[in-house]
């Protein structure tokens, strides 16, 4: 589900540039962000992500899943690599399948890096009502990636990017929030965070209502 460059290592890794990139900025949220305890990644991609965090997460177990075998394998080859205690092995996951498995046990948090973008609308509302299922009342929905606010573009580099992510799957795009909100809503899920991040991305924070 992606439209990101990827590059081929000699072994199962594959390597996305903009990881390396992002990969701090985001962390930087986490800390403030996530409880103690165990956080499923929603589509992982290489497993950069999920490496960089679960070495620096102090207190969280991560555990990271995708829909895509090869991007399974990628994940594997780095955690085999990396040798973290608290990152879990990858498991298939896809947010459409009505049963996510064990990897969505016992969950405290979830996290989904640049996922809703380059996947159908129907992938957004499906990450939504598996979170209702699998999270606690407290526990956080992060989302990271581009969005549009109140129908703008918060860059002309968000708008170009959206046009080729339509030209390339017309199923995809740079959603609003204002239609983000909605469907979380429907799931009692509220935004409590919205936070700036480099190159006109933004992580929007989510929980759920009591009642």
């Amino acid at each position: 589900m992606t439209s990101f460059p990827f590059a081929k290592t000699p072994s199962a890794k594959r390597h996305a540039p903009a990881t390396l990139r992002n990969r701090e900025a985001i962390l930087q949220v986490l800390r403030g962000v996530l409880p103690q305890g165990k956080t499923l990644e929603i589509a992982s991609g290489t497993g950069e992500h999920a490496v960089h965090f679960a070495g620096h997460l102090d207190g969280v177990v991560w555990q990271p899943t995708d829909p895509n075998e090869d991007a399974v394998g990628s994940i594997a080859a780095y955690r085999e690599e990396a040798a973290l205690p608290r990152l879990l092995e990858p498991s298939r996951l896809d947010v459409h399948d009505s049963d996510w498995g064990s990897a969505a046990e016992g969950l405290d948090a979830i996290v989904c890096i640049n996922m809703i973008h380059i996947a159908p609308w129907t992938a957004s509302l499906a990450l939504f009502a598996g979170a209702a299922r699998h999270l606690p009342q407290s526990g956080p929905l992060v989302l990271y990636g581009p969005y549009r606010f109140h129908g703008a573009f918060t860059a002309p580099s968000n708008e170009a990017f959206d046009a080729r992510l339509r030209g390339e799957n017309g199923a995809w795009g740079v959603r609003d929030v204002d239609d983000i909100d909605p469907a979380a809503g429907a799931h009692r899920f509220i935004r409590e965070q919205t936070v700036e991040m480099p190159a006109n991305n933004h992580i929007l924070v989510y929980r759920r209502r009591s009642g």
